[in-house]
Order: C-alpha cells, then structure tokens, then sequence
C-alpha cells in the first residue's frame, strides 16, 4: 500500500482536498475496483468515467482522481469523506500516479517503441528476438500479444492504458527483464496513455492513409506520430531511427534531432543501413545489409520488401541498444515467423494460400504486389480475398477496393469485422474502387463462405490471398463476437478438399 499523497509525487494537480489515504490499487474502470482502491474518473471520446463515480464508492473506493471540475465539487458534498484529486489531463495524471504505485518500472528497463501505420508487429517481434538472442529478457507489448520474460498474454489493445502497461513493465523488471520492446499507436499517442515514458529507441516505419476517424485528418495522424520523436510525450528519445524512404521520413528526423535526439536512418533508397543484393522466395529471403559499423549477411524466414524495411528497423534498433552484427544476424535468423504476417496455410495443396493483417489501402497494396513476384515464377493468379471493418474510416473503403482489384486475378470481396455497420453497407462503399479496375469479382458478405470461395477457385501455381484479420481469432458483429480463424478455416476447407497436411 501507498499514501495518496506519495502517489501524487511528480504529478500536477489542480485542487486536491480529504484524507492522506493508503491505496492498495489503481483503477480507471469501475468495475476493477475494490476496497481500498484509487479511481481514476476520466473524460474519453466514447464515454465519460465520472460517470462512474458513485459505482466506484459503492465498490470501496477510498479516493478519486478527477479531470472535471464538476464531477470534482459534487463527489465532494456527496462523499466528504473521500480523498478527491482534480486533474488538468486525465491520462497524464494516471501516467504519473501509475508510475509511483508501481515503483517507477519504466525507469528499470531500456524501452524500445515502434511506431507507424503499418509494420510495427513484425519490426517488434524482430526486435525482440534479436535482444533474446543476446540472452537479454524482454517485455512486449503489441498488437498480437504481449509478452513477459518469455510468457505469452493475450492483447486487447496495441497500446494498453499506462496504468496496466506500467503493472506490466513492473511484473517484467521482477521477472529479470532489462528491455521492453512496445508498439506505439497514434491513438496512445495522441491520448496521453504512453505519456512520460523516457523511450532509450524510438522508430518510425511509415506513414499510409489509416485511422482518419480518429485523427480527421492526414495532419493530425502524422503530428501524433511525430510527437514520440520531438519531445511533446514529454520526453525525446535517445535514438531514432527513421524510414528516410517514407515521404515523412526526413520531416521526422529532423524533429528528432531538434529535440536532441541521435537519428539512425534506414531504407532501400535512402539511409545509413539498407539491403543489398536480395534474395527473395516464398519461404525467405537472403540479403547483404550495411550499416555503418559493416556489412553482414542476412537470411531470414519472413519474405518480401515490406520485411525487408521491418528488419532494417530491427537491426538499426538492435545497433543502438549494442548488439554487433553477428548477434543482429543470428537473432534476425532465429524468429520463425510472426503470426498473421504473411502466415502460409500448407495442407499439401498445389497452391499457396496466405493469411495476413492487411487492412489498409497501402498495406495491402504492397502484400498483393509481393504475391505478385512469387506467382510470375509459376505463370499463377493472384486472389484476393479482403473486406473492411466497420466503425472506422470510410475513406479507405473504396481505395481498398481499387488496390485490391489493380493488382489482383479474381477478388473475393467479404465482410471484415463489420462492429454495428451493416456488411452489406461497408461492401458497397468498396465497391466503386473494385469496379472502376474491370477485374473479376464476386461478394460473398460470409467470411467463411468466402474463403471456400477463394480456395475453390485456386488452381496448381495461384495464391490466394486471405487478408484483413491476419492474427485476429474473433469476428466483431453488431450483436455479438465470434470465434474466427483465417488461417482455422483455410485449413478446414483444404481439408474438404481432401489436401490433410504439408508436403514432406
């Protein structure tokens, strides 16, 4: 247990009235709390947690932090006898509480955050294994799962709330971990949840269209992103390394080392550390990577250009955290695979069938244009199979659907996680992009249907792409969620097809 007031260490407030009180826990969701408990009453975008004010002191409150003024004066008269806290900024204020209750973690590890619209999960799992290579103990937090000192926890969000990613680093640091390797959303970004974290590493990946129903526009997307880098979470990292080949790339090192920051740059075209010579098949790819301390040789089971920037951020990350270049090789060959990123279903059949996260115009771009590559050595087709979620940005609905139909042979247009739209509404808003391209088509709102579909259609040499849900084992509908496997139900349906296992 911990006095309210020790909590308060460091963190700006501005009234603070009631009792010195013990806290034995933190919690920002009513339903978490238990006697002796601290609750944290903020204002969200979706609901307001001073509305649960009263829930939480039914359940043994003992104090509450509050970001509202009027929340603030009306628990005072209704519950004298609580310690109240008024707060500028909710989600900073719990930064800081967070911290203090669970003895300043972050300050314990070397933090590593990944951040940009597509390839975080892959250049975080890459990381990770580099710095498990070294026989160095890891935390991760990401969007598949986390991870502490080797276990494996499921993921309910990229970023988690700072108060539940500070119990994390804390269970790490006892468990021996010295590093912590995290995926960065915009959305944490912008909403104050990694706020204060001193990152050793930061990393830029890219920028594509995504998330705009959050952010609304472009502008503010990229400004999330770039406040990890110029001091405005509060503090600027000691390295970043950067995507010069990213249009933003250069805007993002140059805020970097305004705010103080050493920049270590990467990409094909531009940059200190790039891939020469490459080698790419399905099953891997062979590259000479330089860097400023050399060159060595890199083999790896991921495959296609994409990965090729995800390790070139790893390798730069793993220089600055002190690794050489062997153990950068050898750690780099020792991850098998990311689940969800361009995963192979293999029952033996005469075709390949992949399942991946893409989920935006440009991501998905780039994996139907590396399926490309690997079916013009067959003289194959390309099918795609994609739909897209609901509740998010509309946008990149029908871009999608032109990217999906510019680069494939035959599309399975389907249902994503639809959430409280309509799939048939979301199908039609991707529709006029689909049918601008003249390619081939037919939609089947289904998802499991639809992969069939896909499947059926497969002759000896094609692939079919099922993308969109990658990792993800539930689909979200209005009224209920689902257990949903991509890669589950492509097995199932080779089965039908009587194809029962890999190739020897």
């Amino acid at each position: 247990m911990i006095k309210i007031n020790q909590l308060l260490r460091g963190v700006a407030s501005l009234r603070q009235i009631g009792p010195d009180v013990e806290v034995r826990s933190i919690e920002y969701d009513s339903r978490r709390v238990l006697p002796g408990s601290l609750f944290f009453a903020m204002q969200g975008g979706t609901t307001d947690g001073n509305r649960f004010i009263s829930a939480a002191v039914r359940q043994g409150a003992v104090g509450i932090v509050t970001d509202s003024s009027v929340a603030f004066s009306a628990t005072d008269a209704e519950h004298p006898q609580l310690a109240l806290v008024e707060v500028e900024h909710g989600r900073k204020a719990l930064a800081g509480l967070a911290s203090n209750f669970f003895g300043n973690p972050e300050n314990k590890l070397a933090l590593c955050g990944v951040t940009g619209t597509n390839g975080k999960t892959t250049t975080a799992f890459l990381l990770e294994s580099m710095l498990n290579h070294v026989h160095r103990k890891t935390v991760l937090v990401g969007t598949i799962e986390y991870h502490v000192c080797g276990t494996v926890r499921s993921s309910p969000h990229t970023t988690p709330e700072s108060r539940d990613l500070l119990e994390l680093f804390s269970e790490g640091v006892r468990c021996g971990a010295t590093e912590a390797v995290m995926e960065v959303s915009s959305h944490a970004l912008a909403q104050g949840r990694v706020w204060g974290l001193k990152y050793d590493v930061a990393i830029f990946t890219n920028l594509t269209r995504d998330h705009l129903d959050f952010h609304g526009t472009m502008e503010n997307y990229l400004a999330a992103k770039r406040s990890l880098f110029d001091g405005r979470n509060g503090v600027s990292p000691r390295v970043a390394v950067v995507n010069l080949d990213d249009p933003h790339g250069f805007e993002i090192a140059a805020a970097a080392r305004t705010s103080g920051a050493e920049v270590f740059s990467y990409g094909l075209d531009h940059g200190e550390f790039r891939a020469n010579e490459v080698e790419m098949l399905a099953s891997g790819m062979r590259f000479a990577m330089t860097t400023p301390q050399g060159t060595v040789p890199i083999a790896t089971r991921l495959t296609g250009k994409v990965n090729s920037y995800n390790l070139l951020a790893a390798s730069a990350a793993a220089m600055a955290r002190g690794l050489k270049l062997e153990e950068i090789a050898t750690g780099t060959a020792a991850l098998d695979h990311v689940p969800g990123r361009f995963q192979t279903v293999d029952s033996g059949q005469p075709f390949t069938v992949v399942v991946d996260y893409a989920h935006t115009d440009d991501a998905l771009k780039n994996l139907i244009a590396l399926s490309r590559e690997f079916v013009g050595k067959t003289g194959g087709r390309v099918i795609t199979l994609f739909g897209c979620g609901g509740d998010r940005d509309r946008t990149k609905r029908p871009l999608m659907g032109r990217v999906a139909g510019e680069g494939s042979d035959f599309v399975v247009l389907t249902s994503d996680n639809p959430r409280s739209e309509d799939p048939s509404a979301i199908i039609g808003d991707v529709l006029p992009g689909l049918e601008l391209t003249g390619t081939d088509y037919v939609v089947e709102p289904a998802r499991a249907v639809a992969i069939a579909l896909a499947i059926d259609a497969a002759k000896p040499g094609d692939l079919v792409l099922l993308a969109g849900k990658g990792h993800e084992r539930v689909q979200v509908l209005s009224d209920r969620t689902i257990p949903f496997d991509d890669a589950q139900v492509a097995r199932q349906v080779l089965s039908s097809l009587r194809f029962e296992g890999p190739t020897p």
